[in-house]
């Protein structure tokens, strides 16, 4: 039965959906508009849809409906709804949910435009946002409320990688009825075990490790589902943010290969962070390392320190003579891309924070960082290594 798979099976066939030729590759149904047998058959569709019957691109499309199927059985949850990129999965998910009034606790340390959807957009509609240091357990506590409606963070932060304990914050927001919803990027489907340990909510951006070759935006919300039906589904079809087929059918084959690249990309990580911190010439953060503050959960959460890591140079100047140099890291924004990424947060993803905001973040002046890819473990090293020193 399809419910006894490991991951690697189901990301190769859960959920999919042949037309009448039998196809073997998924069918990229690129249409935004279906027909109907009758006017009849048009009226009971827009009453209520079959679970395999569509009505407009924007509300569902069968290529779409098979990656979230498919991505769903992954993670573990019931229902997935897929968006046009991580972003309107992070929005989608907060904003079908709050109102005016309502309480989010949200860890501090977040990607730059989760900060700004919390920060600024939910605020602006009235939703209270308190931040707090997502690895004390003592501020969670503090700062969950009786009337708390949210409780947001990611997994591993970015870019700082702060590992945050998913059952413990789980717990703390589930004595108060809050939704616990988790941005899992960097822990990734594969080393993903966020529902056992009591998040509701899942989400990724799938542009990252899902896509992992740079070909598309894209994003997914993962959850019940009644929520995801009957509150994610009805704010994202009216307000846009839906997936086209031919991005779902790309995170489809993504998905095929996931467990294999995200596996050699963590093996890599692992060793260069290690040989790195041997070589003593700069700081090294990587969960997989002993001298991470969160190392042991993040072995016991994840069995794995991931695909990121990232390195201090000491100064902006420092950092970049050493992003200049290298030859096979790729300057860029994106992460979980199969070529390996080099990434300078403080005037980047993060370069709209003042001074002191980066600094309480621990976005340093000279912080680098870094998305291993599926190059030789070895070049990639020595790429590091020369522009180092």
């Amino acid at each position: 039965m399809m419910s006894d798979w490991n991951k690697r099976t189901k990301a190769v066939h859960h959920g999919i959906r042949r037309s009448q030729y039998g196809e073997v590759s998924e069918a990229i149904f690129m249409t935004q508009g279906f027909v109907y047998d009758s006017a009849e058959a048009a009226e009971a569709r827009f009453i209520k849809a079959g679970p395999d019957e569509f009505i407009y691109a924007r509300y569902g499309n069968p290529t779409v409906a098979m990656f979230e199927d498919r991505i769903a059985a992954l993670e573990g949850t019931e229902d997935g709804f897929a968006t046009a990129s991580g972003m309107a999965a992070v929005h989608g998910a907060l904003a079908a949910m709050l109102k005016a009034g309502d309480h989010v606790v949200s860890a501090r340390a977040l990607f730059g435009s989760c900060l700004y959807i919390l920060q600024e957009v939910l605020t602006r509609f009235g939703v209270q946002v308190t931040f707090v240091d997502g690895t004390d357990l003592a501020a969670w506590q503090a700062a969950i409320r009786p009337d708390t409606k949210v409780v947001f963070f990611e997994s591993i932060s970015n870019p700082t990688l702060e590992v945050v304990d998913i059952k413990a914050v789980a717990d703390l927001a589930h004595a108060h009825g809050a939704t616990v919803i988790v941005d899992n990027v960097f822990s990734t489907p594969v080393f993903s075990d966020a529902v056992a340990l009591g998040a509701d909510v899942i989400i990724y951006s799938a542009t990252k490790h899902i896509d992992g070759q740079g070909r598309a935006l894209g994003g997914v919300i993962l959850g019940t589902r009644d929520f995801i039906r009957g509150t994610v589904e009805p704010f994202m079809k009216h307000t846009g943010g839906s997936m086209s087929p031919f991005t779902a059918w790309l995170m489809l084959k993504g998905l095929e290969t996931l467990d294999l690249r995200v596996r050699a990309q963590a093996a890599s990580a692992q060793h260069i962070a290690q040989a790195l911190v041997a070589d003593g010439t700069l700081r090294v953060i990587y969960p997989g390392l002993p001298d991470h503050p969160q190392h042991a959960l993040t072995l016991a959460q994840m069995g794995s320190g991931g695909t990121m890591m990232a390195i201090d140079a000491g100064s902006k100047d420092a950092a970049f003579s050493l992003l200049n140099r290298l030859e096979i890291f790729t300057i860029s924004n994106n992460l979980g891309d199969a070529k390996s990424i080099v990434t300078h947060p403080a005037t980047t993803t993060h370069q709209r924070l003042d001074a002191a905001t980066k600094l309480e973040l621990g976005i340093t002046p000279g912080l680098i960082r870094c998305s291993i890819g599926l190059e030789d473990a070895d070049d990639l090293l020595a790429d590091l290594r020369a522009a180092i020193g």
